[in-house]
């Protein structure tokens, strides 16, 4: 029997590339013949592509292959042209590769891509949306846009009206407006273009009769948010991070692979193997989010304050080159280490790692839990209020920080949250058998005979 040909396709955001590389890496180690594809201005600018039998690259034409729509294009106008430019320029790949021999027989799409699942049916080619969120926010987004009972489930694009509040699923505690996605919240800067996509994403599911979800999730974490959904094929098959901090098959995958950013010139490994075990705070805010000056300030006192030694993974932000401050002006490097990136992976499973500041979004809320991390949620935007709810209180795996009114946290707040995970108090202990336990459901779901390896196996078998 011919192999399977997967186009696992994304935009070229970091947070959105390594999920999906990842699974295009275990569709090829599961014998399928898997090509990543991202548009023409984002595969040139990605550095170290991962080699792999089975696994190949190629890219659309989004219309701005010299990366011009940054500057001079609104998010919505771009969109709009992504998706007009991305339909044509997609089949015509889709051609290309059946008449080299290698027809494809499978799309799987990301969030911003909902118009793949329309190319799909067109060229008669079944199709998966990949969540690369929790399994939770895909439940909330089914909720507002399904067209059964949805609020949002209209064609009207300018909503203006909030939901109504607390949302509430089985089995899991109530969803007020603080905890949702902020991209469904009218008042938000985002949610003109993605309260469309997401409507996008649901009505297309809706339409399709044999409609397919894969969500980098596991059972073992959310069964009951995955169990609300009905009427689609939904398929769990995460966390999707390289094998070797996972299943183990393949102990050369260290890292996703793809980055977008320059590699630290600061050799933080010698300094982390210098640190007592379970000692050092790890800080970052992923790959989108650049913090206000005064965030920054009371993160770096709280740190300060709190006398623990960290590394901070530190994005310059605009504001920083006209003041020209620099915070290693101010930090002991034997207290402190500040770089401008660094291998997260393989950071998160150093022994000295004690706890995690990070903004909550999946990919680093999932690294930290398989690496058996507790988190201090501070969610920035997006996703990531559900996913700090999600650790505090169903998890039990980290604290979400309080903010105060103008939405930053205070240096107090932050020592406070250090506190609680990094000393022996019975909250903080609790924390840590919750993160060690789901640590090891992870584990097993992607190992042999685990439920996301089993599904990932049903998925391709039953094409």
């Amino acid at each position: 029997m011919k192999r399977q040909h997967f186009l696992v396709l994304s935009l070229p955001a970091q947070g959105h590339i390594n999920p999906t590389l990842q699974l295009a890496k275990n569709l090829a180690r599961a014998g399928a013949r898997a090509t990543f594809v991202t548009t023409v201005c984002g595969l040139n600018r990605m550095n170290n592509l991962p080699r792999q039998d089975g696994l190949f690259y190629s890219s659309f034409s989004d219309g701005y292959d010299d990366n011009t729509w940054i500057n001079s294009t609104k998010h919505k106008d771009y969109f709009n042209d992504l998706k007009e430019n991305g339909q044509k320029n997609l089949k015509t790949l889709i051609r290309k590769f059946s008449d080299e021999g290698h027809p494809v027989t499978f799309l799987v799409y990301t969030i911003l891509l909902p118009w793949v699942a329309v190319v799909a049916r067109e060229v008669h080619v079944p199709s998966a949306f990949l969540v690369i969120q929790c399994g939770t926010a895909f439940a909330i987004y089914h909720h507002l846009f399904n067209s059964t009972n949805g609020v949002y489930s209209n064609s009207v694009s300018d909503i203006t009206v909030l939901p109504s509040f607390p949302v509430e699923f089985p089995e899991l505690p109530l969803f007020s407006c603080n905890d949702i996605p902020t991209i469904v919240l009218p008042n938000h800067p985002h949610s003109s273009v993605m309260i469309p996509i997401l409507r996008e994403h649901i009505q297309n599911l809706e339409n399709d009769p044999n409609s397919c979800v894969l969500i980098n999730s596991f059972e073992a974490l959310e069964e009951n948010s995955m169990r609300v959904i009905d009427k689609m094929r939904i398929f769990s098959i995460g966390p999707l991070v390289p094998s070797a901090f996972s299943d183990g098959n393949d102990p050369k995958d260290r890292s996703f692979g793809c980055e977008l950013f320059d590699k630290s010139e600061k050799n933080y490994h010698p300094w982390l193997d210098s640190k007592p075990e379970g000692s050092v705070v790890y800080v970052s805010f992923g790959s989108l989010a650049v913090l206000k000056r005064e965030q920054e300030e009371e993160i770096l006192r709280g740190l300060l304050d709190s006398e623990r030694p960290f590394l901070w993974v530190r994005r310059k932000g605009e504001e920083e080159e006209e003041e020209n401050f620099e915070y290693d002006d101010v930090v002991d490097e034997k207290l402190g280490l500040i770089v401008p990136w660094c291998s997260q992976m393989e950071v998160l499973f150093h022994k000295s790692i004690g706890c995690f500041v990070t903004h909550c979004g999946w990919n680093s809320t999932l690294e930290s839990m398989v690496s058996g991390v507790p988190i201090v949620g501070c969610p920035q935007f997006s996703d990531q209020t559900t996913n700090a709810k999600m650790v505090e209180e169903v998890w039990g795996i980290g604290v979400r920080a309080n903010k105060e009114v103008e939405g930053i946290v205070k240096r107090e707040e932050l020592k406070r949250c250090l506190g609680i995970l990094m000393e022996n108090g019975e909250k903080g202990e609790e924390i840590k058998r919750n993160v060690k336990k789901l640590s090891e459901l992870a584990m097993e779901a992607v190992k042999i005979g685990g439920s996301s390896h089993d599904n990932l196996k049903k998925f391709i078998e039953g094409l």
